[in-house]
């Protein structure tokens, strides 16, 4: 059977050179190039989606792809996709890079400029050990196996437009429709989620910061699980400790709950940092809540223009959700967006401040009255971006397991 070889390579001439040489290896089958980090995630994501059998043997990674650099890239195609076998190519053959390189996940390191000989023996190496690892998989052992949890970041257009309340009513609705989920509190000076859950927390996201390879024993101990069943991970207590989650760090953190849940969803807060622009770069789909008024939808827009020239979020991959809509206002969904060049949610959340105050200030934000508006709105968002599933007997006659009131959904079929 030939070994299946996906070149992950950003540079022109370097794309030439390796799928060259590549093409030359025995039994070898060098498939399309990917020339970005974002292009191979999604394209081994596809894949998956099929089968695991169909994922190639063995991914080949240069050191200039981008835009996440190299070694974080390897780590999240190891958490990911645990049946592909990584090559890392780079200029730097020392031990120290090699150390790294093992430690991210990558199966090898090849030197530049290239050899035939040391690179067709890389390659049949970490083939052989692909083609095993996915044997043991086929045999039903518990190793994850899937594509990954899915990631839903929540950001504000500005602070005060309910960012924070949408992220814990999404994360809520999954975790009752019987899905795995864990919420993150990534706005790391300012994050309220603690509050709005009435937690009282020693473990933070800080905890994990400094740790490079996150273990499921690691993560179990900095997650608090609340009594709905939420998987929480927290912003610290002190401010200023959210300065050492670097971007590096929540690329890591995210991908570790994403191996581990089925729904990630990230609360990021209104203001942009390295933590922050990484979730929302990794994410499958990122969300930003705004209110209809001319403050909040200026916003908006240089948020999604930010996003745009940090090339971190193209405006068409950004999902605007409108909060405390009426129809009496004079700006409506389709005027923002047109004005922020976005896609806006189907489900708007309507503007009803009186329902959420007591559960707001009682920091119970989980025992909103399931027969009010606002929560039936932030559900039905739930299910309009696929984040609940239907379960025989979790739900009958509009409610899901474990909530006391009705709640109506929109399914998504795929």
């Amino acid at each position: 059977m030939p070994t299946r070889i996906l070149p992950a390579v950003g540079d022109v001439d370097a794309v030439r050179s390796i799928t060259t040489l590549l093409s030359q290896l025995p039994d070898a089958e060098p498939v399309t190039p990917v020339v970005d980090s974002t292009q191979l995630v999604d394209t081994l994501a596809r894949l998956a989606a099929e089968s695991v059998d169909e994922l190639p043997e063995v991914v080949v990674v240069h050191e200039r792809i981008g835009p996440v650099p190299a070694l974080e890239l390897i780590r999240e195609v190891a958490l990911r996709f645990p049946a592909v076998g990584v090559i890392l190519v780079t200029s730097d053959a020392s031990p120290g890079l090699f150390q790294a390189a093992m430690d991210y996940g990558a199966r090898g390191l090849v030197a530049l400029p290239l050899s035939y000989e040391e690179l067709a023996s890389r390659v049949q190496a970490v083939a052989q050990w692909s083609v095993g690892v996915r044997r043991h998989l086929g045999s039903g052992g518990d190793v994850f196996t899937g594509v990954g949890g899915t990631v839903v970041t929540v950001s504000g257009a500005k602070g005060g437009v309910g960012a924070t309340l949408t992220a814990i009513q999404l994360a809520l609705a999954a975790q009752a429709s019987g899905r795995s989920t864990a919420l993150v509190d990534m706005d790391l000076q300012t994050g309220d989620v603690a509050s709005y859950l009435d937690v009282q927390f020693r473990r933070s996201v800080v905890d994990l910061a400094a740790i490079t390879d996150i273990s499921p024993r690691v993560l179990a101990d900095a997650v608090f699980r609340h009594d709905t069943g939420l998987a929480l991970l927290l912003a610290p207590g002190e401010g200023e400790r959210g300065e050492e989650v670097t971007d590096r760090a929540a690329r890591q953190i995210v991908s570790a709950l994403r191996s581990r849940y089925e729904v990630v969803v990230v609360d990021c807060g209104a203001q942009l940092g390295g933590a922050g622009a990484a979730a929302v770069e990794m994410a499958d789909t990122a969300l930003l809540v705004t209110t209809p008024d001319v403050v909040a939808v200026r916003g908006a827009k240089r948020t999604v223009r930010m996003w745009d020239r940090l090339q971190i979020r193209k405006a068409e991959e950004t999902t605007v959700v409108v909060n405390r809509h009426s129809r009496g206002t004079e700006i409506q969904p389709p005027l923002i967006q047109k004005i922020t060049g976005t896609a806006v949610a189907g489900t708007a959340i309507p503007a009803n401040f009186k329902e959420l105050q007591g559960a707001v200030d009682a920091g119970r934000v989980h025992e909103l009255d399931s027969r009010g508006a606002v929560k039936q709105a932030l559900w039905a968002l739930a299910g309009e971006l696929g984040l609940v599933k239907a379960v025989e007997g979790a739900q009958r006659g509009g409610r899901f397991r474990g909530d006391r009131g009705s709640v109506s959904f929109r399914r998504r079929r795929d």
